[in-house]
């Protein structure tokens, strides 16, 4: 059999930068850039040029959001409402189509890391799988029966309400809603809290007590509607390890022996860290890039 040659692109858009890729089929990185994310017009004319001087065969696009991922709506591959005011409907796709003219896939940034995690990582051999980012924001990409879910718009798990605790002494990060998880537990939500940021309070077990209940119960919530094989959990909140456990054992007595399946008899494995080195954003736009081919 011959070696599948293809130059595949990834491109992980974020609101805080644009990380560019040329990958082998297989997974392998080739060669990474990444610049800032700065007006629309500007950062996606150097993104389409580095890519379309590169000789790709296929390009994979993540996208923050929330963003039009309908191939047959008349706003795919637009930035839609957002905060970041000068991308609001900017046309992301059209922007790039300008520079290659090659097969491109397009979701977001959440979709496509549960889509590299299934693929390429630790979800590999499951059909069903919620991988949630917890960092600057909290955002989910849902996999039900080997597609990922988009519905309506795509899923914003991440503002899904959950009971604020009697003993939270802060108030929701969220400009939208007073106790979505965003609001009670992403990064700028635990720095308003207690007046620094995650990293600097790794040795205050307060924080992350209150942090893995809030987290936990959202993790049932979930399991509750969309029944994953697995699920992941990553972004910088995550790189505290002691929330693993914490979490775990709280998800364990919220759900209470309701739920009775293979799965949840091992809990290490069924709430795991992501598996594939930081890369599943770009590892999820080859695959993604790959299907649209």
């Amino acid at each position: 059999m011959s070696e599948d040659t293809r130059r595949i692109g990834a491109l992980e858009a974020g609101g805080t930068k644009m990380v560019m890729a040329v990958c082998t089929p297989s997974g392998e990185v080739i060669e990474r850039e990444e610049i800032p994310t700065e007006g629309p017009v500007e950062t996606m004319a150097r993104v389409g040029e580095w890519f379309a001087a590169r000789d790709i065969d296929a390009l994979g696009v993540g996208a923050f959001g929330p963003t039009g991922v309908n191939p047959a709506a008349p706003t795919f591959g637009h930035i839609l409402e957002t905060p970041k005011t000068a991308w609001k409907h900017f046309d992301m796709l059209g922007a790039l189509k300008e520079h290659v003219d090659v097969p491109v896939g397009y979701d977001t940034d959440v979709n496509v890391a549960c889509l590299g995690e299934q693929v390429y990582g630790c979800a590999q051999g499951r059909d069903s799988v919620v991988y949630i980012t917890i960092g600057t924001g909290i955002g989910a990409g849902v996999m039900i029966g080997g597609k990922l879910v988009h519905g309506m718009l795509h899923p914003e798990a991440g503002h899904v309400l959950l009971a604020k605790r009697d003993n939270d002494p802060g108030e929701s990060a969220c400009p939208y809603h007073d106790r979505c998880f965003e609001g009670l537990a992403a990064g700028p939500a635990i720095e308003k809290r207690w007046g620094a940021k995650g990293y600097e309070l790794a040795e205050r077990d307060e924080v992350w007590d209150l942090e893995s209940d809030y987290i936990a119960e959202a993790l049932v919530g979930y399991v509750m509607t969309y029944s994953p094989q697995k699920i992941i959990l990553g972004g910088g909140v995550m790189k505290q390890a002691q929330l693993f456990p914490l979490v775990r054992e709280k998800f364990a007595k919220m759900i209470n022996g309701y739920i009775v399946a293979p799965e949840l008899e091992d809990l290490d494995s069924y709430i795991s860290e992501a598996g594939c080195g930081g890369d599943q954003g770009i590892l999820g736009c080859v695959a993604l890039a790959l299907q649209a081919q």
